[in-house]
């Protein structure tokens, strides 16, 4: 027999047995206090060490990305994508990552996708060393269609407050480090979809990419943090900046003192072809390619020119791809 909540579309039985699925999948360290899994809330231990400390906090999803997973049916990497989208988003200011938490939201709940999508949080939660301390799981028939989801993530670290970076450490002559990124990342899927999409599908061998475009479209979003640590071994890191939503331009911008300029050289990297693909395409202007997209430079960090040298020999020594894309003024 059906019960009424059912019947408006919500299946608790599913929901119970997602919960089962993914419990093997958080175990030791992913799991800060394991004696408090299912509790009302998710509990952590403060590091001891730090005189004075700050937490580091922020919220934020994969965009539209998601209708790329959703669309082609591939849900174990959107997870992932959100993951290191957020530990890059605390890790640019000094601080390091301690726990996440994940929102995932349902049309319909399919106990396989939800547990694709946790394995990717999983996965990318013990890379980058975080506790993945709780999470909410919710199936809204009357806000999302049969097969939609969407994603959400809050992740949560800690820095000494004299080693925070920003736009106070940023001095004239300072030089712009650019670290490349693994293609997209998980911005500018809006224009992507409505430029490429309408020539392509998803599954279409693209010769200009050596892939097929739903494998270019669906590149995990890079985790900058071990690159980040390295860095900032050299004590000359000033600031740093993710390239998300805006571009090179504007998120570098949010780390420089108002009464300072940036120049950046567009001629330091080439370009995934991805970027030339969606240009030529779309016959988009190079001065929206700008705003839209990070262009192949996912992180870029600040720093004395004298200092240059030594961090990208750090880099260099992880095989971590950097060029010297720019200068303050």
């Amino acid at each position: 027999m059906n019960s009424a909540y059912k019947l408006a579309g919500v299946n608790l039985s599913e929901s119970d047995r997602f919960v089962k699925l993914i419990k093997k999948l958080i175990t030791g360290r992913i799991s800060a206090e394991k004696e408090n899994i299912g509790n009302f809330g998710g509990f952590y231990n403060i590091p001891s060490g730090y005189r004075n400390p700050v937490l580091v906090a922020s919220a934020d999803g994969v965009g539209t990305k998601i209708l790329i997973a959703q669309k082609s049916g591939i849900h174990h990497t959107i997870g992932e994508d959100l993951v290191n989208h957020c530990v890059n988003d605390i890790a640019v200011t000094g601080a390091t990552p301690l726990f996440f938490l994940d929102y995932v939201a349902f049309g319909k709940l399919k106990a396989e996708t939800g547990y694709e999508i946790l394995r990717g949080i999983v996965r990318a939660c013990r890379q980058n060393n975080l506790a993945l301390i709780g999470g909410e799981t919710a199936e809204m028939p009357g806000l999302y269609r049969r097969n939609e989801y969407d994603l959400a993530g809050t992740i949560v670290g800690i820095a000494e407050k004299k080693n925070l970076l920003g736009k106070f450490r940023v001095r004239k002559g300072d030089v712009l480090i650019g670290l490349k990124s693994n293609g997209l990342h998980t911005n500018g899927y809006s224009l992507v979809r409505k430029v490429l999409l309408k020539k392509f599908k998803l599954n279409d061998y693209i010769a200009e990419l050596r892939k097929t475009l739903v494998e270019e479209l669906l590149r995990v979003h890079k985790s900058y943090l071990k690159a980040v640590n390295k860095a900032k071994q050299t004590n000359a890191v000033n600031a740093m900046s993710h390239i998300t939503g805006g571009g090179l331009i504007d998120n570098t911008l949010r780390v420089i003192p108002d009464k300072l300029k940036m120049k950046i050289d567009w001629n330091a990297w080439q370009r995934d072809e991805i970027f030339r693909l969606i240009q030529k395409t779309g016959k988009v202007p190079e001065e929206e390619m700008r705003k839209v997209f990070n262009l192949g430079i996912g992180l870029v960090m600040i720093c004395s020119k004298t200092k240059a040298d030594e961090i990208q020999e750090k880099l260099n020594n992880i095989k971590e791809k950097n060029y010297i894309i720019g200068e303050i003024y």
